[in-house]
């Protein structure tokens, strides 16, 4: 796919699709937009799990933050990135590992890697990248 503009169909029927989210780069600072993000996510209804190696048995927003995608107790569908973009590749190649891959990684507003992207969709997994859901979700789901 290429990832300068997305159908809003495509990413309406991600939003609306998905139930669970890893949200990588979690922080408990209510300045960082990740923290922000996770509110409104949780406001919208969706399952949200931090995650943050530094934060890992601490919480945010009252949600149980992980160390690493693997140790989340459910499966994940999708894995929103807050993280810069040289983190994708490695963070990919994680997602690539895990026994139920999710089916969304979503790059976050200047996370974006094409490669890394091509080598999630060659596996079957779609992405979205330099977009945030929640500007998305007001402007498609409502």
């Amino acid at each position: 796919m290429i990832h300068d503009h997305y159908p809003d169909c495509y990413l309406a029927d991600i939003l609306k699709s998905t139930r669970t989210i890893a949200l990588v780069g979690a922080s408990p600072n209510p300045e960082r937009p990740s923290y922000r993000v996770m509110a409104f996510l949780l406001r919208k209804g969706y399952s949200v799990y931090p995650v943050n190696p530094g934060q890992a048995g601490k919480s945010i927003h009252g949600q149980t933050v992980y160390a690493r995608l693997a140790d989340i107790p459910e499966p994940i569908d999708m894995v929103d990135v807050f993280r810069a973009a040289a983190a994708l590749p490695a963070l990919v190649d994680e997602i690539l590992t895990l026994q139920t891959r999710p089916k969304i990684i979503w790059g976050q507003l200047a996370v974006r890697d094409d490669l890394a992207a091509a080598k999630a969709e060659e596996r079957g997994i779609k992405v979205v990248m330099d977009r945030c859901p929640a500007i998305e979700y007001p402007r498609l789901v409502g």
